[in-house]
């Protein structure tokens, strides 16, 4: 949900040669769910209604591509090239057996481009 480091932090960790772990991708759970959930969280606390709806778009663009929020979610964190790893918080094996597959699943690139296209991914966020 939050791109804001692609705009410049990455840029200029690239630019100077520095890895970044890209940490918390679910942003607190809210998507780690195909779609938000009644009591999901965003920064820790209740979502705001324009979140859950910008959220729920984003998991129907993905569901037209074939893949779920999550999987968009774990696929996006590790886009860009300065991105040396991706850490997930996990709290059950059945977690890890998920998110094992999510890794397995190709996301399509035209996903990238409709989430851009219906402003739901910035330009020049993209790796």
């Amino acid at each position: 949900m939050d791109q804001s480091a692609s705009v410049d932090l990455l840029p200029a960790a690239l630019d100077r040669g520095v890895g970044v772990v890209n940490a918390g991708i679910f942003n607190s759970g809210l998507l780690s769910r195909p779609r938000p959930e009644p009591g999901a969280h965003y920064d820790y606390r209740s979502v705001p209604q324009a979140v859950v709806e910008r959220t729920t778009r984003m998991a129907l663009v993905c569901e037209e591509h074939g893949v779920d929020l999550p999987t968009a979610a774990v696929a996006f964190a590790g886009r860009h090239p300065a991105v040396v790893s991706v850490v997930v918080g996990l709290r059950t094996a059945d977690q890890v057996r998920e998110l094992a597959a999510r890794q397995q699943v190709t996301v399509p690139d035209e996903l990238w481009d409709a989430l851009t296209e219906q402003g739901l991914l910035e330009v020049g966020v993209r790796a």
